[in-house]
């Protein structure tokens, strides 16, 4: 097989595994940031990055097939010795570092919008919130709450190997694998581990976070739009890591308050049947502990008349 096939072979691997790959690729090159505006910043610096990388790798590439070309050996021709060109390398090591500036400063411009939550579209009633102006921080350092301060808190719990979510409100409601949130509202999570180190990660709704125990880091997401959403646990957490799976449900909020109470209903009626029967087990238990109590006087009482009896003859 000639290098040409070869080369020809791992092209068509590699486009064939992007093809049939679109969850682990996402964009094929970039995140795919259609499912938040927080992951639609995350993609549009990596777009930014990638851009700036290509242009630099056309034309380093481009100078070195330049320069093999003009300067192959001929011959004839005696190659020029050269020991350095002080501009030259002054102006690449210059030209390098204002692109690295220009990197940084658009990624801190873009950062607050990435760790910063948005305003929600609707509040906990469904009904749309208009613009109003502040924000107050968390308890927490790191995170501001949206504008406006409405938000859909829900704690996410890593647990060898599925995550598990508790939303907040009057009623028990937690759920497995699956969180369902409503369309336009701003969801803050608080995450955290019962076990061992995993990392909450939804491609289309945001970076990667870790779930550490004892710990509780913070993100957000706010759904643009009615979907199913998948991603995983992206730290190696055990044997099972890669069934660590996880999937958000955005549905319109009549939908996801739907959800909500039947959720809170099924918890309530499980409960009630739980101590149901955790009420006739120990009605039961109690009712034979008395009749075998009650069965033991008696023979203890036989034995004594017996005794009393004996002595008496």
């Amino acid at each position: 097989m000639t290098r040409t096939s070869v080369l020809a072979s791992l092209l068509i691997a590699v486009a064939v595994s992007a093809v049939l790959a679109p969850g682990a690729s996402a964009d094929v090159f970039t995140p795919d940031g259609s499912g938040s505006p927080n992951a639609g910043r995350i993609d549009t610096l990596y777009k930014l990055v990638g851009v700036l990388g290509l242009i630099v790798f056309i034309a380093v590439e481009g100078m070195l097939l330049w320069s093999m070309v003009k300067f192959k050996a001929r011959k004839g021709r005696k190659a020029a010795q050269i020991h350095g060109n002080t501009k030259l390398e002054i102006g690449w090591t210059v030209g390098a570092a204002v692109i690295l500036v220009f990197i940084t400063a658009v990624t801190f411009i873009q950062l607050s919008g990435i760790i910063d939550p948005d305003r929600s579209e609707i509040d906990a009633n469904g009904r749309p919130i208009t613009a109003s102006a502040g924000s107050a921080l968390f308890a927490s350092t790191n995170q501001k709450r949206p504008p406006g301060g409405d938000a859909l808190n829900i704690r996410v719990d890593g647990q060898q190997y599925l995550w598990r979510f508790q939303y907040p409100g009057p009623k028990t409601v937690n759920s497995y694998v699956e969180m369902v949130v409503p369309v336009g509202r701003t969801v803050t999570l608080d995450i955290t581990a019962d076990d061992v180190a995993h990392s909450w990660w939804i491609p289309e709704l945001g970076g990667k976070m870790d779930a550490l125990p004892g710990y509780i880091n913070k993100t957000w997401f706010k759904a643009t739009k009615p979907g199913v959403f998948k991603g995983q646990c992206a730290e190696l957490c055990g044997r099972n890591h890669a069934n660590m799976l996880a999937t958000v449900r955005a549905v319109p909020f009549e939908d996801y308050r739907r959800w909500y109470d039947g959720r809170a209903a099924a918890i309530q009626r499980d409960r009630d049947e739980a101590a149901k029967q955790r009420a006739a087990l120990v009605r039961s238990e109690g009712e034979q502990a008395a009749g075998g109590g009650a069965n033991s006087s008696g023979g203890a009482g036989g034995a004594a008349s017996g005794g009393q009896g004996s002595t008496e003859d």
